[in-house]
């Protein structure tokens, strides 16, 4: 098994900069009244998924790395509850929300287990 030197190889962190992609794609359809309240809230929560992953990956104790893993966790459940408001505002359709809420329950399993690997 190849030795992982970079928090870029890790394949949670690239599920996390794919769905930072789809939000700010999804988010470019809400309304200009949004630009300060859920869109901001949105790309920032989803933003912090991968910038947490990477940076638990450069910490030197698997104690700092796991809590940022937890962080990273946290927001996936923020992100997936602005969906929910967000659909409930019907500014995205119920195809949307179940497409990056399973993208964020995927991430959130990847999470749970790596933080389980983590002694």
């Amino acid at each position: 098994m190849e030795k992982i030197n970079s928090f870029k190889q890790l394949k949670i962190w690239q599920k996390g900069i794919e769905i930072v992609k789809d939000i700010y794609s999804i988010t470019e359809k809400f309304p200009n009244k949004e630009t300060r309240g859920l869109i901001s809230q949105m790309r920032r929560a989803s933003v912090s998924i991968p910038s947490n992953i990477a940076e638990g990956f450069k910490r030197y104790h698997n104690k700092e790395y796991k809590q940022f893993l937890f962080i990273a966790l946290g927001s996936c459940a923020e992100l997936e509850t602005q969906f929910i408001i967000s659909n409930e505002l019907r500014y995205i359709d119920k195809i949307n929300m179940e497409f990056i809420c399973e993208k964020l329950d995927h991430l959130s399993r990847m999470a749970t287990v790596l933080i389980g690997k983590l002694k």
